[in-house]
Parts: structure tokens; C-alpha cells; sequence
């Protein structure tokens, strides 16, 4: 069904769209009769104004909008984002741009939601997210020439705006340091199967282990929405096996606070019986007095090159897209 609009409501009304805009903000120079007639109309067909007319004058909203996934339904599974929008938010306000979240569910379908956005028409411009092979959002969205940016890669063949972490080389770096370490079996968190994030950071476990001359035994390999409680239980049933890992390159700091209690439970101690590598975006490690090594991304600076390359295509349209590709420093942690 076609969103109401101004133009269908002069149409039916046999007036201009300019003197039913001003209606509405009841001008004086509209009759007041026509004033009623017109908000009598819109009330009836459910019109909403857009940003108070902004659009219907320079076809811009001077909003941006991030699709951002809830990871889990756990109540602190989104605990990491926190720095991204506030990078997102601090960017688009310098910029003079509103920034609103559009918040889905694990089950919704990503590609629905941005039909769902698109058709509302409250944003300028588009942040995905949670990227998969071939996306079908990047075609999606150059066909319709809607400015969009996205968080990740996929091996599109199409040239589309990103920033993306270095997410290979950061899983690479860390199975490396627990080798160095002595450790022979390591473990690897994922999260989503079919995420490109958790591709990269297979590939990249997969390079240490060839590197080191180790297997790769894929049952040390984690695929689940590792909620502390779900790490805590998935490392537990690891440290049974005849043969349990003596490392981990942990997902995100949930992971960690439950792999910690799996590790305790069992009586051993982080740092001399089981290494751990985390990535940390909220430096959350540094006050747990564990001894591991933090890979920490800046993603408040992510949240501005998201901004910062989506307004440009909102206001330069011909210029190059923005690519861009975060690497992570490495901390020790209470002499990890």
C-alpha cells in the first residue's frame, strides 16, 4: 500500500501540495476552512509528517540510521555496541545529522528489515551490519541508489562502502601467541555460522594452526550465541574431553566472565593451566586482575568512519566509497 503523502492529499483534495503543506503548519494564509479540511484529510489516511516538512522541501531528513542487531536475547549480550553508537552518535551530530538505531531480533530476517526501513523513508542513509557471503543487501540497495555503509565485508563482487576489523589476522595473531605459549589444543569462540565475522575468524585460527604445524580439530571449534552462561557451559563440556584444550581465542568479554567460571569450577588457574586470548572492545579486561592478552578495537573511531563515509555519499554522491580496515592492539592483562 503506498504511504500517504502530501501530493496524494492535495490530489484528493483538488489543491496544491504548497498550500496543504502550509495547512498543516497553519499558516496564516490559508482559510481556516481549508486548514480543517486538509488536517481532517491527513488524519484519515494516516499521514505522518516527515521531520516536519525537511523532507518534503530539500528531499533529505539530515537522519542516519544503524541497523544493529541484538546478538542474543540475553540482557547483556549487546553490551559491546555501546561504544559504536557512541561513535556513531558523537559523528553524525558533528556532521549535523540525527542518528536513530533500528534494533532487530536474532529470528528477523535481515533483508525484510531493510525493505521494512526503506519503505518508511525516515533515513538518508543506511548502516548494515552482521555481513554474509554474496549479501543480498549490497545489490539490494545500489540498484535502489540509497547511500548505505557497511559494517563488514562480504565477497561481493560489487564496490559498496565499508568499514571493516581485521577480523583474519586478529584470530591468526591470538592462536600464534597461545602456541608461543605452549599451548597445543586451543579452542575458538564464534558466533554467528553463516557471519562473515565469525569466516574471517576461522581463517585466520586455520593459517596459525598450519603455521605451527598443529591439527585443526573442529570440535574445539564454538558456533553459538555465547551468552556467559553458554560459554561457561561450553568451555565446561571442552575441559571434559580426554584431550581439552589448554587455550581459548575468545569471542567477546561475555565469552570470557564465562569461560572464567568454567576455568575456576574445573580448578584451574588462567594464566599457568589455561591461556586465553579475548578480543575486548569495552576494556572491561583490564579490571578483571586476570592474567590474559586483550585485543581491543577502537570502535568508537569505527563508529565515525561509518558516519563519516555514509555522509559522503549522501552529499557526494560520485565520490570513491569509503574502504577502510581496523586493526587491534594487543594488551597484556595482569601479566598475561
Amino acid at each position: 500500500m503506498e504511504r500517504p503523502n502530501l501530493r496524494r492529499i492535495a490530489n484528493e483534495l483538488g489543491l496544491s501540495v504548497t498550500t496543504v503543506s502550509r495547512a498543516l503548519k497553519d499558516g496564516p494564509e490559508v482559510h481556516p476552512d481549508t486548514i480543517r479540511r486538509v488536517k481532517a484529510a491527513a488524519t484519515a489516511a494516516g499521514y505522518v509528517p516527515n521531520l516536519h516538512g525537511r523532507a518534503l522541501r530539500t528531499g533529505l531528513t539530515r537522519t542516519l540510521t544503524a541497523i544493529l542487531p541484538m546478538e542474543t536475547r540475553d540482557y547483556l549480550s549487546d553490551i559491546a555496541k555501546l561504544p559504536l553508537i557512541e561513535g556513531l552518535t558523537i559523528a553524525a551530530q558533528a556532521k549535523g545529522y540525527g542518528l536513530s538505531i533500528y534494533s532487530t531480533t536474532p529470528e528477523e530476517e535481515p533483508q525484510e528489515n531493510l525493505r521494512r526501513l526503506i519503505q518508511a523513508g525516515s533515513a538518508d542513509g543506511i548502516v548494515i551490519t552482521r555481513m554474509v557471503a554474496d549479501d543480498p543487501r549490497i545489490p539490494f540497495l545500489l540498484d535502489r541508489k540509497i547511500p548505505f555503509i557497511a559494517f563488514g565485508r562480504s565477497d561481493s563482487p560489487h564496490d559498496y562502502a565499508y568499514v571493516d576489523v581485521d577480523n583474519e589476522t586478529i584470530a591468526s595473531e591470538a592462536t600464534s601467541m597461545l602456541v608461543e605459549k605452549g599451548c597445543r589444543r586451543i579452542a575458538l569462540q564464534l558466533l554467528a555460522r553463516e557471519d562473515q565475522y565469525s569466516t574471517a575468524r576461522k581463517a585466520g585460527y586455520a593459517k596459525a594452526h598450519d603455521r605451527a604445524g598443529l591439527p585443526l580439530d573442529e570440535r574445539l571449534i564454538g558456533l553459538e550465541d555465547f551468552t556467559m552462561q553458554a560459554s561457561e557451559g561450553w568451555i565446561s563440556r571442552l575441559l571434559n574431553l580426554p584431550d581439552p584444550p589448554t587455550g581459548l581465542v575468545c569471542a567477546n568479554e561475555l565469552g570470557l566472565l564465562g569461560a572464567l567460571s568454567a576455568t575456576r569450577r574445573k580448578g584451574l588457574t588462567v594464566g599457568r593451566d589455561f591461556h586465553v586470548v579475548v578480543r575486548d572492545n569495552t576494556h572491561i579486561c583490564r579490571y578483571l586482575s586476570v592474567p590474559l592478552v586483550a585485543h581491543t578495537v577502537d570502535m568508537v573511531a569505527i563508529g565515525h568512519n561509518l558516519v563519516e563515509g555514509l555522509v559522503r555519499q549522501i552529499e557526494q554522491p560520485d565520490a570513491p566509497r569509503m574502504h577502510c580496515i581496523h586493526t587491534g592492539t594487543v594488551e597484556l592483562i595482569g601479566g598475561g
